[in-house]
Formats: C-alpha cells, sequence, structure tokens
C-alpha cells in the first residue's frame, strides 16, 4: 500500500494551510458519517480541521 506524501488543502482558514494548498498537520483525520464505510465524498469529514484565530 502506497501512503500520501502530500496532502491538498483549500481550506485556508485552517490552522495546518499553508500556501499552495498545502497541509501542515503531522496526521490528517479523515471520517464517515456512515460508519465505517463511505459511498462518495459527501459522506465524510477531515476532523484535522482546525480554525485559524481571528
Amino acid at each position: 500500500m502506497k501512503v500520501a506524501q502530500d496532502v491538498l488543502c483549500e481550506v485556508n482558514n485552517c490552522v495546518y494551510y499553508v500556501e499552495g494548498n498545502r497541509c501542515s498537520a503531522s496526521e490528517i483525520y479523515v471520517v464517515s458519517h456512515t460508519g465505517n464505510q463511505a459511498e462518495d465524498q459527501k459522506e465524510t469529514d477531515c476532523k484535522t480541521f482546525e480554525p485559524k484565530a481571528h
């Protein structure tokens, strides 16, 4: 199994957002709304997101 080396992110109000749509988090945690399996991306969320302080 190959593990992603780069994680792209367009959510620029996240503390882990880096210019160039990169993610600087050491880990990424993605969950499904429907249990262990999702049918499409609308059924998932990135739990790594943390909003930037104002």
